[in-house]
């Protein structure tokens, strides 16, 4: 037996496996980087709404903050499919559920770097950039700003990386991304390759690799390239 069927990659030479692979990894990377634009978006914006120490708004993140943060993902997914939208009377397809709930948690996670990130800037900024003569607006512009930004980067890649790997589960509602397709496949060829499973599983892990590695490699840039 050769080392290919051995371990089961042979699988994915038949036919268009891994082209299906291939196929449900753009599914879970499109799902991702929707939810991920999102939450950078809305997730800054919130993060610095809540600096301004308002008590309602904070009490209300802190609210939404602890729900996203105790509420496994996956609970969320089918409250939002199988409940909220029936419920209401909504026709939410299982790819806009997938990114509603990612979004949720996504943008209440970088609310709070961006937030923890904007108040650990020592106070003396703020008052040095006043004796200078900056307006508030454009001290949080060109002081404040850039050194938030600094700060969230490998906390935000982070987030990014987890929202990524976390779209598997969307398999669970029905959508056919990378890890559903190879479950696939694996039933499919389960008598004449008993192994298919560690090749699947391995080429799956490899996929997401890749498509993780570049965002990971591109923090590491910018911390290097910022503290010069």
């Amino acid at each position: 037996m050769r080392l290919t069927e051995f371990f089961g990659f042979d699988v994915l030479l038949k036919g268009s496996n891994m082209l299906r692979l291939l196929e449900g990894l753009m599914v879970a990377l499109k799902i991702s980087l929707i939810s991920v634009a999102i939450s950078l978006i809305l997730g800054t914006v919130l993060g610095i709404i809540v600096t301004f120490k308002k008590p309602a708004i904070n009490a209300i993140f802190r609210v939404y903050l602890e729900i996203v943060r105790i509420m496994p993902q996956m609970v969320l997914l089918f409250i939002v499919y199988f409940g909220a939208a029936r419920a209401m009377g909504l026709n939410l397809t299982p790819e806009l559920s997938s990114v509603i709930v990612f979004s949720f948690w996504g943008i209440a996670e970088m609310a709070d770097l961006v937030r923890g990130a904007v108040t650990s800037i020592p106070r003396i900024q703020y008052e040095s950039s006043q004796a200078l003569g900056l307006r508030t607006y454009q001290t949080f512009l060109y002081v404040i700003l850039p050194q938030t930004v600094r700060r969230i980067i490998p906390m935000s890649i982070n987030l990014i990386t987890r929202m990524i790997k976390t779209t598997s589960l969307v398999m669970m509602i029905g959508i056919v991304e990378v890890l559903k397709v190879g479950q696939q496949i694996i039933e499919a060829n389960r008598k004449s390759s008993p192994n298919a499973a560690f090749g699947i599983f391995a080429t799956v892990f490899l996929l997401y690799f890749i498509a993780c590695y570049p965002i990971s490699r591109l923090s590491v840039y910018l911390e290097k390239r910022w503290s010069i």
